[in-house]
């Protein structure tokens, strides 16, 4: 199969219903791509497929035109009740989801299918309700859709067509378990038509196909390379201290860039979309910290060119279509290689041209044998001049200008990595949070007031010491209750008398005194002894620091 973005074979060609024909004419949808021309054939006479192509060529269109024709020309289970469609489509990313939504509403709206996005992170109770009034197709995250499965808000009882889209990023992400739950809630492979895209078919994915499809034909479109051909690949050999320099020489000698920044982790990209913003860019932050509106807004706005950057995450990195991005930026080189196929796919995508630079520092560089290996073919690098590091002058912003969306995007990171956090304590699953203190006043002390003697630590310990505190004289009475106390109340404390814990000397007169920090100094091992004898010691000292109940000095 060639390099051409599009075939001679038109939709037209093929036997589509009258109504979903005008969606496509109306869409701009005339000539296949080579995944739909191989595709569609069987797909429309009802055969399962696991189609592998380059991400951009249009898988998406080929399977909402086979599952669109399909429910309308095969009339639905006479038993069917309202919460239970009659297609799913399962997407591993929020994004990819909305990005498939985008696209089965251009295609089909006027064929008269309900169609509901499930996705987390918003609008639970609006996606309930429209669950129960009544859906056709669904196209859903898994575990927002598990959760309405297990609470009967759902029913996949009745489904007809189920598709995965970037199925290897399924096991990527660990939802793997999430998709055979689903699956083995649906009718049998053999009732359902059952379609499974990627950019990468690996023998896991092909596993599942073979477990859970019904004799699937396995369509590859076979190209000259494993990334894009126009896609003009470059790399750099920066220090890590130098690639934010690096970066911005790049951008300031591009111009105009409509580019993406692809970093590994959430807290670097926020550092990289700081330093950008500072230079003048109008940059945007596509992090998994970033709420799920926020990011919707922000592809939205860079979608229309409202935003010249867009730093990202993985999250971003597979099947977004955006129009115009004539630039990938690698800043950091990604730990799996069909990661960097996906990051790169984001430009030149159906025929277009784009540039893929990539920084092979030396945190990341390790990956680089095993992208080049994946892709078979050797990187392009260019030598760094140290005028390349020169800090390029200052864009200027816009007059009247206020408060950058940077800035809020930020703010609502942080509050949502508070709102985590605080969630996980209010769980326990924070190992323990802080100690609440019973002293007077101590709940409505100012924040960031230290007590001036005798107190605690923020986190309720004791304070420290480096050195051991002076003998004081105020002693505990024990025996201050004794007089209220029952026979079983006085044998007990008693017996904790007896039991006190390390470094806490009983006094004979019936007071104790308060706990004292052990001082006592343990021989070191001098370094000429056989290694045997300084590791025996060194374990002797170590069980002696330890804090056991019941141990006196």
């Amino acid at each position: 199969m060639s390099d051409k973005p599009l075939t001679d074979v038109c939709f037209e060609n093929f036997s589509i219903h009258p109504e979903l024909l005008k969606g496509l004419e109306s869409a701009g949808f005339i000539r296949c791509t080579p995944i739909q021309a191989l595709t569609l054939p069987l797909t429309l006479a009802g055969k399962d497929v696991a189609g592998q192509a380059q991400t951009g060529t249009g898988k998406t269109a080929a399977f909402l035109v086979s599952m669109f024709n399909r429910l309308l020309t095969k009339p639905a289970r006479a038993d069917r009740k309202a919460n239970e469609p009659r297609a799913v489509i399962l997407a591993p990313t929020r994004e990819l989801a909305i990005q498939i939504d985008k696209d089965a509403r251009q295609i089909g709206h006027d064929l008269g299918l309900r169609m509901s996005l499930i996705y987390g992170g918003v609008d639970y109770d609006k996606q309930r309700s429209q669950l129960a009034d009544g859906t056709d197709v669904i196209i859903a995250t898994p575990g927002r859709l598990i959760d309405f499965f297990k609470q009967h808000a759902v029913s996949l009882s009745s489904v007809d067509v189920v598709i995965l889209d970037e199925a290897d990023r399924m096991f990527d992400l660990g939802f793997i378990k999430d998709i055979r739950f689903l699956l083995r809630r649906m009718p049998g492979p053999h009732e359902r038509q059952n379609m499974l895209f990627s950019a990468t078919l690996s023998h896991r994915v092909l596993e599942l196909a073979y477990e859970h499809m019904n004799e699937p034909e396995k369509i590859v479109v076979e190209t000259e390379t494993i990334t894009a051909a126009r896609v003009r690949q470059v790399g750099y050999y920066p220090a890590t201290d130098e690639k934010i320099p690096l970066l911005l020489h790049l951008l300031h000698k591009i111009g105009e860039p409509r580019g993406m920044v692809f970093v590994n982790m959430k807290i670097a990209a926020e550092r990289v979309a700081r330093k950008l913003e500072a230079q003048g860019w109008k940059v945007g932050l596509l992090s998994g910290d970033v709420p799920q509106k926020k990011r919707e807004s922000l592809l939205n706005r860079f979608q229309k060119g409202e935003l010249e950057l867009l730093v990202a995450t993985d999250v971003a990195a597979r099947g977004l279509h955006i129009n115009g991005v004539t630039h990938v930026f690698n800043y950091d080189l990604p730990h799996d290689a069909e990661d960097y196929v996906h990051r790169i796919g984001r430009t030149a995508r159906l025929g277009a041209e784009g540039d893929a630079v990539s920084f092979a520092c030396e945190d990341y560089a390790v990956s680089l044998p095993d992208i080049e290996k994946f892709i078979e073919q050797k990187i392009p690098f260019e030598s760094i001049t140290p005028d390349m590091l020169t800090a390029p002058p200052k864009r200027e912003r816009e007059p009247g200008e206020g408060r950058s969306e940077l800035a809020e995007v930020l703010d609502a990171a942080a509050a949502k990595r508070r709102e985590d956090r605080d969630r996980k304590n209010r769980d326990g699953k924070s190992g323990g949070g802080r100690r609440s203190s019973t002293g007077s006043g101590s709940a409505s002390a100012p924040r960031g007031e230290r007590k001036s003697s005798g107190g605690e630590r923020r986190d309720g310990q004791k304070p420290r010491h480096d050195s051991p505190r002076p003998q004081q004289s105020a002693v505990v009475p024990v025996e201050a209750n004794a007089a209220n106390e029952s026979p079983a109340d006085a044998e007990r404390r008693r017996n904790r008398r007896r039991r006190k814990p390390r470094g806490e000397r009983v006094e004979a007169s019936g007071t104790a005194a308060i706990q004292q920090p052990i001082t006592a100094e343990i021989p070191l091992v001098s370094d000429q002894a056989p290694f045997f004898s300084r590791l025996k010691q060194k374990i002797k000292q170590i069980v002696q620091r330890l804090p056991m109940p019941g141990r006196r000095r």
